[in-house]
């Protein structure tokens, strides 16, 4: 008996992570642990975009374990692979890339993260606070094009963030809790727009005094900043749009560090061509990265950074190490964080 359990322990299922550079572009991670748990093939490439390339890789190195990043498996690809594959680690927490319901009907489990970038996502929103409060990111524009007038004359609006009303949309969840808890002690006033009219009983702000629950439009046009940390899915696709942006103040900034497909992408760039608020910060985009021919690319009042808010170093690192932990708790029988 005892033979047979060291046996199980011992086993090293085939695993494939088919784009690994999508999250190791600068060769500073480790995956020692993961290799030593699976027969580890690392493919370096960010993306791949053909199901017929996807198919082959997976079948090629008859993987059980199949690993990505951010990165579409259509139904075509899936519908390829072979009998060996038996689990599909979406190293991240949005899984709308995979096709779960596809991979249930073949007996394939699909685990995700659920929480690796919490603290790395909710300062990202504060970064891009404090950027818009001190026109961080109009000064640099204007040295970069060689204007020195800020220099001479101040060009900008400027604002301390004390005081100021911050509307969390999804606020109530894991990741607008940890924006509150850095927002908080600034002295910003929290809004929170929730499905339940109020926060889950035992939330840590619940009974907080500047902390509110509000309807979502009374968000919109109270809040000084919006921050969207809502998951993506069919009720909050393309919730946020024109309608939504007319309702917000004129000086207001609107932050999407969730997923780009929240937000109504052109309906966002004709408000913002009307200059309806002050300025839009996306760290997600409905399409990553935008075609190079969108407007939004031209707009002086929308800044965009390249999905970065998981990107840092040791959330990176966080992130293999919890990969390791699903696949480890797979091999173990006790399989964990399972979607599908």
């Amino acid at each position: 008996m005892a033979a047979a359990a060291t046996r199980f322990l011992m086993r090293r299922p085939t695993a494939i992570f088919l784009n690994s550079a999508r999250l190791d572009y600068d060769n500073a991670l480790s995956f020692s642990r993961l290799s030593s748990l699976t027969q580890l093939t690392l493919n370096g490439v960010d993306s791949i975009a053909d199901a017929d390339e996807i198919a082959d890789l997976v079948n090629a190195s008859q993987a059980e374990i199949v690993i990505t990043k951010e990165m579409e498996v259509p139904a075509s690809a899936l519908e390829k692979f072979g009998p060996s594959v038996k689990l599909m680690c979406e190293a991240g927490t949005g899984y709308n890339n995979l096709p779960i319901s596809l991979a249930r009907a073949r007996g394939i489990n699909v685990v995700n993260i659920p929480t690796y970038s919490t603290e790395s996502v909710a300062h990202m929103v504060i970064t891009y606070i404090m950027n818009f409060s001190a026109a961080i990111f109009q000064q640099a524009k204007m040295l970069h094009d060689g204007n020195q007038k800020n220099f001479h004359v101040f060009q900008h609006p400027i604002h301390e963030i004390t005081g100021k009303k911050l509307g969390l949309i999804g606020g109530s969840g894991t990741i607008g809790t940890a924006v509150a808890d850095v927002a908080l002690p600034l002295g910003m006033e929290v809004l929170i727009s929730s499905r339940l009219g109020r926060l889950p009983s035992g939330h840590k702000y619940e009974n907080h005094p500047k902390v509110k629950v509000v309807p979502l439009d009374e968000l919109l046009s109270s809040s000084d900043f919006v921050s969207i940390n809502c998951p993506l899915n069919a009720e909050t696709r393309h919730s946020i749009g024109s309608r939504e942006i007319r309702l917000m103040k004129p000086t207001a900034f609107l932050i999407n560090t969730a997923r780009g497909a929240i937000i109504n992408e052109s309906e966002l760039i004709q408000c913002m061509k009307e200059k309806v608020i002050a300025g839009a910060g996306l760290d997600t985009q409905e399409v990553e990265p935008p075609a190079p021919t969108s407007d939004i690319w031209k707009l002086d009042n929308v800044f965009l950074t390249p999905h970065i808010g998981w990107r840092r170093l040791e959330t990176r690192q966080r992130l293999v190490d919890m990969t390791t932990d699903n696949i480890d708790s797979y091999i173990k029988g006790s399989i964990q964080n399972v979607v599908n």
